[in-house]
């Protein structure tokens, strides 16, 4: 058995479907189904039940995804150890998000367990760049949020929450129940730098073109509101601070909290940041 072709079967076995395995693994789902029936055939059993809703796991399927996850865990922590004994077990980590948010506080704890040996340096990374500097080759993985082009990228969204306009307290609006985009028409909204990419701009500003103040960190876009009466947007699990109301949007689409790297990358650091945020943002709902 290849373990490459273990990390295919773990990827159905976890997503329950091929197309979401083919997906996460970023590649097309024929090649993935021709490797899960190869290895159906090397080891002489059936290890998922297909169905036209996804897949389920047979007995023998159950049993290879624990031996699965174990000799992939095992692998690449043999790789991991050789490179911190030659010095070169080293992370960066680009993030982008609120400080309050107890996603990467649950993941860093989760990693230095798993890899107390390695050497994690983090980039913050300001609003005018999603990739948190991935897509230049400054960081090795981000933890962020889409939309943004994933050209080159390989891409697992990990949560996915709602999101609300942020408002001054004595703003007209700020005590309704909730809002839509219509009802902001005509106001300023905080912008980000040209150059941005096209589709995180156009996703802040509800999908229309808007004037307002140009900013580049989650406290800029707070004091825009604050001092100018700017309409600014957050996920609304971001506790606003005093001053500021935040009133959900009912037709915004989501934010997506994503883990994102370059697309071939083999690097066991990476592989194992991208398992531990999947794990961490699941244990945490």
């Amino acid at each position: 058995m290849e373990l490459r072709t273990l990390r295919y079967f773990v990827a159905v076995a976890e997503e329950r479907h091929f197309g979401r395995a083919a997906a996460r693994l970023t590649m097309t789902q024929p090649p993935l189904s021709r490797a899960i029936r190869h290895l159906e055939r090397e080891l002489g059993a059936a290890l998922l039940v297909r169905s036209p809703t996804g897949v389920a796991l047979t007995p023998a399927g159950t049993i290879l995804l624990d031996e699965a996850r174990d000799l992939l865990d095992r692998a690449d922590r043999a790789r991991v150890r050789v490179a911190a004994v030659a010095g070169t077990a080293t992370i960066t980590v680009g993030i982008l998000g609120d400080a309050t948010d107890a996603g990467p506080l649950r993941l860093a704890a989760a990693y230095r367990a798993r890899h107390p040996d390695v050497t994690v340096r983090v980039r913050d990374a300001d609003l005018a760049d999603p990739t948190c500097g991935l897509r230049a080759g400054l960081v090795d993985v981000a933890l962020t949020r889409a939309p943004f082009d994933e050209t080159g990228l390989a891409v697992r969204e990990l949560r996915s929450d709602p999101v609300g306009a942020v408002l001054r307290d004595d703003d007209p609006l700020a005590g309704r129940d909730h809002l839509e985009l219509a009802d902001l028409a005509g106001r300023r909204w905080f912008q980000f730098p040209e150059g941005t990419d096209p589709a995180w701009r156009s996703y802040w500003n509800g999908g229309e073109p808007r004037e307002g103040p140009v900013v580049r960190v989650v406290q800029e876009c707070r004091q825009a509101v604050l001092w100018n009466g700017t309409v600014g947007v957050s996920p609304l699990g971001h506790e606003p601070p005093e001053g500021l109301a935040l009133v959900p949007l009912t037709d915004m689409e989501p934010s997506r909290v994503v883990v994102a790297w370059r697309h071939g990358d083999t690097d066991p650091l990476v592989r194992s940041f991208v398992e531990s945020a999947s794990a961490a943002y699941r244990a945490g709902g």
